[in-house]
Parts: C-alpha cells; structure tokens; sequence
C-alpha cells in the first residue's frame, strides 16, 4: 500500500479522517521509547514524518498519543501510546508545532534563495531545531555585510506577502522552470515555488505567503569542517529570542553599568582589568609559592637515605599546591608530596638530584587508593576517587619512598 500524504497539497489541513490499516506492537526501542507502544498505518495521514531536515508532527489519533511518525518509503508509521482497532480514526495534528515547522522551513527557502542568488553561497544542509535552525553554505566566509544583507533581502520578500505555491514536474520540467537544486530522481517530483525567487524540489510543509514566516532573524556563522553554519529563526521564534537577546544584553549593561549600546567596549575594559588581575594574581602566588617552599624546606629534616621530603594535606587551592611543588622541586635532594583535602587532587615533584620517579610513584598510590593521575618523572598529577584517602595516599607515597 501507499500512505496518501494530505500535507503534499494542503499543510494547513490539521484535522483529518482516515482508515486504519494495521496496528503492532512497536519493537522495544523504536524511536529512543522503552515505554510500551505500537505502529499504526493509515491509508491517508496529514503527519508530517521526520524527512529533510526537518522533524515530525505530533498530535493524536482518537484518544493515542502520536510519539514519532516515520516515513518508510510509500508508508508513513505512526507510532502511538495505545493500541488502535482497525477501522476509521480521526488525527489530529499540534497545530503550533506545525505551524512553527511551516515558517521556519519556509524561511529557509527564502533564506537560501537569497544566499545563493546574491552571494553564490549555495545551501547543502539544513536542520530544524527545537529552538534554533540553521543552513550549511558552501563557499567562502560570509561577511558581517552578506549576513546583514541577506537578512535584509529576505525580509523585504516577506513584507511583499509574495505566494507560495506547489508545483510538480519530472527533474527535467523543474530545470527548465530554473530549480534552485537540481535532484536526480525519476518520476513526478513536487517543488515549492516562493513567486519570483526560488523554486526548490521539497517534501516539507509550508506556509502559503511570505507574509505568513512573521519575519527572519539571521544570528551568528560559523565554521564547521568545509562549510559556513549559519543559525536563523523566524516568526514567533524570531520575536522570542530577540526578546531574550535583549534581556541578556540590558542585564549584562546592567551589570557593568553602561548602556547597552556601549557594552562590547566596557566588555573590552573589564576583559583587560580581569587579565591584568590575573597575572597580578598569578605572579603572587608564585612568590607566595617560593617562599613557602624556602620555609617548609628549613623545618624539614632529612631522611636515612639523604632526602628532604614535604609532605601534607592541605586546603589551599590547587594552583596553589602546583606552584608549592614546583618550587620545592627545585630543591636539591627535596620531594614534594602534596595533596589537596577537598578535591583529592595530588601533586608530586622532585628535584633530579634524588633519583625518584614521581609518575611511577604517583601510579603505584593510586593502584592502593583509587584515581586517575600521570606525569613526568619530575612532575605528576592525579585525582582520588574518593577524596576522603588523601592523608592515606601521601601516607602511601611515604612508605613507597622508604623502600
């Protein structure tokens, strides 16, 4: 059998009658589900499957949940919460899930048009996201200028409110018609037609005008492997989040007390301040570092064996301890065995003089008390599992260097 597609000649068509042709239990895991569920094929749907980028309807069947729908080839399978018996059912289709699909699939049309007919930029991915979509383009960088740009060609084709329409023809037909993307396939295809700007083979649902997108809104680009990323949104998606990028602006400008329009120098200012503190930060804490390693060295007897060993749990933090065994490992004859109590992070060192592996000794702690770590045979780092058996793994290392 074959599954007549109603969305092909009418996306807005949301409710529909149809005739069950089989219900099974749906195999366990089908679509990501281990709750119990089954397909059902219709002789006619009005779902859209998840195809070309972009995602299925939901909505219901009688009283069944509809959870996914998947097309398979000539059939389209519903997979529901409930058993159905056969005979007629009435759907029901999520009409804002499907209305927002329409505009932001429509707006990629449009998108794309623009991007290829203005800036050779052709489209060779697109992605439907449950907030954010975007478009691969194939070529070079697209400028600040080209993003502004297309944006603002593609809104001035959505205040024009031109028609949208569907057309069908062999792949011959539509190159003579001038399809964006020729396809190669055989047979009758269907295309979407946006009146004097695009005309592309497609399967999705759409908006009749390009005054029913509301509106599109180009965000950011980047780079991924070959191509350029672009993410947009349209309608009421475009107005939900440029509402949310304004808030997040006016609490950032709040925050460094300045108008929104002067954030990125002020952002620039405080980036400067925090490196500059920073590096303040990190050159006292070395000095800090040195001088406490001068201090612990001098109350740190000796062993049989001719080594200065510090060893102690402590709570300062870690790129404290870093600095404190660095600085003692540049100690003739001295060992640094250091262990912060709230992480469990280890740290040991030593000076080339005392002829100690760090890294095999840190491995052979962590065989006893559990961790992951590696290093040098001057320097190595690991962390606990359980931070509690940090006393335990710098008593280990101890008698280790006793052996």
């Amino acid at each position: 059998m074959t599954t007549r597609r109603l969305y092909y000649d009418d996306s807005f068509q949301r409710d529909f009658a149809a005739e069950i042709v089989g219900c099974e239990p749906a195999p366990v895991g089908v679509s990501g589900r281990t709750a119990p569920a089954w397909g059902v094929l219709l002789d006619a749907t009005a779902f859209y499957p998840t195809s070309g980028g972009q995602p299925h309807d939901l909505g219901c069947l009688d009283e069944a949940k509809v959870l996914d729908v998947i097309d398979e080839g000539d059939t389209v399978l519903h997979i529901i919460d409930r058993p159905l018996c056969k005979g007629r059912v009435e759907g029901h289709l999520d009409w804002p899930r499907r209305f927002d699909h329409m505009q932001q699939h429509t707006g990629q049309h449009l998108l794309s048009a623009v991007f290829q007919e203005r800036f050779g930029l052709p489209t060779v991915s697109f992605h439907l996201g449950a907030e954010i979509c975007t478009i691969d383009l194939r070529g070079p960088e697209p400028t600040e200028e080209a993003l502004d740009g297309a944006q603002r060609a593609a809104n001035q084709i959505v205040y024009e409110d031109r028609a949208i329409n569907v057309r069908y023809g062999t792949a011959e037909q539509l190159a003579e018609r001038g399809v964006r993307k020729e396809v190669e396939r055989s047979g009758i295809l269907r295309a979407i037609e946006i009146e004097g700007i695009d005309l592309q083979p497609c399967g999705g649902t759409h908006v009749k005008r390009t005054g029913q997108i509301g509106t599109l809104l180009v965000r950011r680009c980047t780079k991924v492997r070959q191509d350029w990323r672009v993410e947009f949104v349209c309608g009421a998606r475009a107005a939900k989040v440029a509402r949310r990028d304004f808030l997040l602006l006016r609490q950032a400008s709040d925050t460094l007390t300045c108008a929104p329009d002067d954030l990125a120098a002020a952002t620039q200012r405080v980036a400067g301040e925090r490196d500059a503190h920073f590096k303040a930060a990190r050159d006292f804490l070395e000095r800090f570092a040195a001088a406490e390693a001068a201090l612990a060295a001098g109350q740190t007897q000796t062993t049989a064996n001719g080594l200065r060993i510090v060893s102690r749990v402590l709570q300062e933090i870690p790129e404290f301890l870093a600095a404190f065994a660095s600085e003692l490992a540049k100690l003739e004859n001295t060992i640094a065995l250091l262990a912060q109590e709230e992480t469990g992070q280890l740290f040991f060192a030593a000076h080339a003089s005392t002829g100690r592996d760090m890294n095999a000794l840190l491995k052979k702690v962590l065989e006893q008390t559990g961790g992951k770590g590696g290093g040098s045979p001057e320097s190595a780092r690991g962390k606990l599992n359980e931070p509690g058996k940090a006393q335990q793994s710098i008593d280990e290392a101890l008698r280790l260097l006793a052996q």
